[in-house]
C-alpha cells in the first residue's frame, strides 16, 4: 500500500508538469503505448504468450476502455484546474458511487449503510465544489464527472475479473488507451522535451507500478486494512500541493475530504459487517 500511495501521488506532480507541455490527449497516447511496451516486455520475459491476454468478454473491455479513457483524461486535465487536494477529495467518492450503481448495473443489493455513506459521500463533495458560491469551477465538476466514470470502470473491472486476469485487463486497457489516444492526433503530436520525456515515462510507468501494488496489498491483506490506507492520499497530497506548489488546503476541501472519507469507511465497514451476519 505504500508503494500504491506513493505511485498516485507521484503520477499526480508527472502529469502535471507533463501537461504543460503536451496536451492531455497526447499523454495519455504515450502512456498507452509505453504501458503496453512494458506489459510485453514483462509478458515475453516471463515465458508468456499472446494467448494468455486473449480476454473471455472483448465487448466489455472495449466499452470499459473507452470509459476508463474518459475519466483518466477528466482528472489529468483536472491537474492543472483545480489543486490536488480538491481532486483526490472529489476522486475518493469513486467508491460511494460504485455502492450505488451496483444495485442498477450489477443487482447488488442496496443496504442502509451504502444509502446513508452514499448520501454522507454526496453531502462531502457538495462541500469541496461549493455550489452556488463563485468557488464553483469547471475542474471540480469535471473531477466529479471522472470520480463517476472511474466508479463505472471498477464495476466493469469486477466482471472482467470473472473470465480475465489482471494482466489481461491491463493490456487491454493500455492498448486500447493509445488507440483512442491516436485519433485526437490528426493535427500532428507534440513531440516532447527531454525533461517532459521524464514526466510521461514517470507517469506511464507510476500507473503501472500504482495498481500492481494495490493488487498486492488486497491478496496480501484484508480490504478492512488495505481500503482505509488508501486514503491517506489525501493527506499526503495536499502535503504535496502545499510543498510543491504553494497551494493552501482550504478549510472547505479540508471538511468535505473527511465526510467523504468518513463516508467511505462507513461502507467498507458496514459491507464487512454484512457477511457476518
Amino acid at each position: 500500500m505504500f508503494g500504491a500511495l506513493v505511485s498516485f501521488s507521484l503520477i499526480a506532480v508527472a502529469g502535471r508538469e507533463a501537461s504543460r507541455v503536451i496536451p492531455t490527449t497526447e499523454l495519455m497516447f504515450w502512456r498507452g503505448i509505453i504501458g503496453v511496451v512494458v506489459l510485453f516486455t514483462i509478458l515475453f520475459a516471463t515465458g508468456g504468450r499472446l494467448r494468455t491476454v486473449m480476454s473471455g468478454q472483448p465487448r466489455l473491455q472495449v466499452g470499459r476502455s473507452i470509459i476508463h479513457f474518459g475519466a483518466q483524461f477528466g482528472w489529468l486535465y483536472c491537474l492543472t484546474l483545480i489543486p490536488l487536494a480538491e481532486l483526490f477529495a472529489l476522486e475518493f467518492t469513486a467508491p460511494l458511487w460504485v455502492a450505488v450503481l451496483a444495485p442498477l448495473l450489477l443487482g447488488e443489493r442496496l443496504t442502509p449503510t451504502r444509502i446513508i455513506a452514499a448520501v454522507c459521500g454526496f453531502i462531502g463533495a457538495l462541500i469541496v465544489i461549493r455550489p452556488g458560491t463563485a468557488s464553483l469551477s469547471y475542474g471540480a465538476l469535471l473531477a466529479l464527472a471522472s470520480a463517476v466514470g472511474f466508479a463505472c470502470n471498477m464495476l466493469a473491472t469486477k466482471q472482467l475479473t470473472k473470465t480475465d486476469s489482471a494482466l489481461t485487463i491491463l493490456v487491454w486497457m493500455n492498448a486500447l488507451q493509445a488507440i483512442i489516444g491516436s485519433a485526437f492526433l490528426i493535427r500532428g503530436i507534440t513531440w516532447p522535451d527531454p525533461m517532459t520525456w521524464v514526466y510521461v515515462l514517470a507517469v506511464a510507468v507510476l500507473g503501472l507500478t500504482a495498481h500492481y501494488s494495490l493488487s498486492r496489498a488486497f491478496a496480501l491483506a484484508d480490504a478492512i486494512i488495505v481500503a482505509p490506507m488508501d486514503f491517506l492520499r489525501l493527506p499526503l497530497i495536499a502535503v504535496v500541493g502545499a510543498y510543491v506548489y504553494g497551494e493552501p488546503l482550504s478549510i472547505a476541501v479540508l471538511v468535505g475530504g473527511l465526510c467523504i472519507v468518513g463516508a467511505n469507511l462507513l461502507n467498507i465497514f458496514g459491507e464487512r459487517k454484512t457477511p457476518k451476519r
